[in-house]
């Protein structure tokens, strides 16, 4: 099989697999004052270190979660308290339901955040909290965080950003961002499931009020006794991957194939993460796509990995426009790890599969 989705989870790092059987030898509870736990308590402070120190942040401001979603989750619980809630019209859903009935920021017909509009609706009532991710997960579109950052900061605004897409694949500056928040995933950038982060600006970090409470756990703004294995893993994978830009040049290549065979780009007049395609196949539906190249040993996604085993819409592509398209996208993510073998091995799939399905579409 030729696994092309990357954005739904990487392929494990080999320096992620060894990690996480070193931690698991290890044992120990990080909350256990013995010999053990001290040694657990060192390993889990070290990746701590390692990860706020790789994406700009300060360690005493990081705190471990179970994942990108939870880490979105309680940016909004926390941050969002009392201010009213702004949300990019192509957030991830673990932002838009936390932030439910939030006021909504569109974009443009490639996906990028408009902040003319972003202006005016911060300028619309009290203290907000707006939530801009890094970049898209289905389209690989990159917003202007940073210019974001700004407007926010003048308005009185916080603003959380979920880089989990992002992380690994472009460089990522908590700090150089100038954000209030932002949320990681290790899987995302080669590292087991079952770890995320959240970096908390450092003047709103001691008093993060946790989503979980617990038994006092990162410094109270977690409960419950952190995944060491996942972490320590985590920690590994976020050293080693240090970009995807020489994936650019392989995206490309399979990009222009699949238009060669009649698809359609979406998102590729904006900047995008190096790895992601998405890519429309006039009159035939996403999800027949899906199958089709699955059984052809090619695996791909219709939108996010968490909702493409439903039959539904892009809430991302609607946002932008794309019409009939919409329902029509399927993504392409290179992991790390691909070169030329994948994207031919992609492209004879999708030439057989486009003549075959648009000729039975017409």
């Amino acid at each position: 099989m030729t696994g092309l989705d990357a954005n739904a989870t990487e392929k494990l790092r080999p320096e992620a697999r060894q990690a996480v059987l070193a931690a698991l030898d290890l044992g120990g509870n990080p909350a256990s004052v013995h010999a053990a736990g001290r040694a657990a308590r060192r390993l889990l402070e070290e990746a701590r270190e390692t990860i706020a120190v790789r994406f700009g942040g300060r360690p005493a401001d990081l705190v471990f979660t179970s994942g990108g979603t939870e880490a979105d989750a309680l940016a909004v619980h926390a941050l969002g308290a009392g201010r009213r809630l702004i949300v990019g019209a192509t957030e991830h859903d673990a932002v838009r339901t936390a932030a439910g009935g939030a006021a909504v920021l569109p974009v443009d017909g490639d996906g990028v955040a408009d902040l003319a509009a972003l202006r005016r609706l911060l300028g619309e009532g009290g203290p907000a909290l707006v939530c801009l991710m890094l970049a898209n997960n289905e389209t690989g579109t990159l917003h202007p965080v940073a210019e974001a950052a700004g407007l926010c900061r003048q308005a009185g605004a916080l603003l959380h950003v979920d880089a989990v897409q992002a992380a690994g694949r472009i460089a990522v500056d908590f700090a150089a961002l100038g954000a209030d928040s932002l949320a990681l995933s290790s899987h995302k950038l080669g590292g087991p499931p079952g770890a995320g982060a959240l970096l908390v600006a450092p003047a709103l970090s001691a008093g993060l009020a946790p989503l979980i409470a617990g038994g006092g756990q990162e410094r109270g703004r977690r409960g419950g006794t952190p995944p060491l294995p996942a972490i320590a893993g985590f920690a590994a994978a976020a050293l080693v991957a240090r970009g995807a830009a020489a994936l650019a040049p392989l995206r490309d290549e399979a990009e222009r194939g699949a238009m060669e065979a009649g698809a359609v780009a979406l998102g590729a007049g904006a900047p995008r993460l190096p790895n992601t395609s998405c890519l429309a196949l006039p009159g035939v539906r996403a999800d027949t796509q899906v199958i089709a190249l699955d059984l052809a040993g090619v695996q791909v996604s219709a939108g996010a990995a968490c909702s493409s085993g439903k039959v539904a819409r892009s809430h991302v592509l609607d946002a932008m426009g794309a019409g009939a398209l919409a329902g029509q996208a399927i993504r392409v993510s290179l992991p790390w790890c691909a070169g030329p073998a994948e994207v031919d091995a992609f492209l004879r799939a999708y030439r057989a599969m486009a003549e075959r399905l648009s000729r039975r579409a017409a």
